[in-house]
């Protein structure tokens, strides 16, 4: 059932990520995720990057309806539904977290319910500039390194933060990895980690309207997203024709990754 919060804090994370704070007595694990719905507006899936007292999410301007949110301030009214989805599996283990762009909103409440049970962590973050790395300050009082990656090499290694996993996969021993971003980066995550044998975890993030199973919208193979994940195993996901490869639009059409929307359509949010 959804239910209004008030905004209790907004702050700019990146130029174009916005976090926004606020209370709920649902309880909330890390990986979940919300149905953010702004009055007036449209609704939208949203990862829960604050799982604990305040809850939070981390939006990044992409379409009409995720700009107005990003707008919001503190003291404004939003819709929750939710929280939907399963989770990641904290248990205390060595995990290298993974993070491109906003995807990091997810693997943060995450990476700090690991190192508060005893687990080791190993950060590695990419983004377009150094200004949109997320959550880098966060992470690094929690990992035993936060190795950085820019496509414009204004911070960190100057090129794709694959390139970085594919080093550290071979040069240390990890339990599992953790990663959220654009799909061709974690199939490439996955693809390097299944080499030596090191287990993935993806954060899959696809259009959604129901969060129920119901519309068929983030359909992914045979899964739906906002029921059977949003956290898969990599092997699995390996297995899927459309993983890394195309996703829907929010008609549900099929468009391979890189495609523009149909003009017909509204630009997706």
């Amino acid at each position: 059932m959804r239910r209004i919060r008030t905004v209790t804090s907004r702050v700019q994370e990146t130029p174009s990520t916005v976090t926004l704070r606020f209370f709920d007595d649902l309880p909330a694990a890390p990986g979940q995720f919300v149905m953010l719905w702004v009055p007036g507006d449209d609704e939208l899936p949203m990862s829960l990057s604050f799982c604990e007292g305040e809850r939070g999410v981390t939006v990044k301007s992409m379409g009409a309806t995720s700009a107005h949110i990003t707008r919001l301030q503190e003291g404004d009214k939003i819709g929750v539904r939710g929280p939907y989805g399963n989770q990641f599996d904290v248990a205390p283990r060595h995990i290298l977290l993974v993070g491109g762009g906003s995807g990091t909103a997810v693997l943060a409440p995450a990476a700090e319910a690991l190192v508060r049970g005893g687990g080791e962590l190993t950060v590695a973050l990419g983004a377009t500039t150094g200004p949109e790395l997320l959550f880098a300050e966060r992470l690094r009082p929690l990992a035993d390194a936060v190795h950085l990656a820019t496509d414009d090499g204004s911070e960190g290694y100057h090129g794709f933060v694959t390139d970085v996993v594919t080093r550290l996969i071979t040069m240390q021993s990890f339990d599992a990895v953790w990663t959220c971003g654009p799909e061709v980066m974690m199939s490439k995550v996955e693809a390097a980690a299944s080499r030596v044998g090191v287990p993935v975890w993806c954060s899959v993030e696809r259009h959604m309207k129901c969060a129920v199973g119901i519309c068929d919208a983030c359909a992914l193979g045979p899964f739906h997203v906002c029921q059977d994940g949003p956290v898969f195993p990599g092997a699995t996901l390996r297995r899927l024709e459309e993983f890394a490869h195309s996703h829907r639009d929010p008609s549900g059409r099929k468009l391979p990754f890189g495609s523009p929307p149909p003009t017909t359509l509204p630009p997706s949010s």
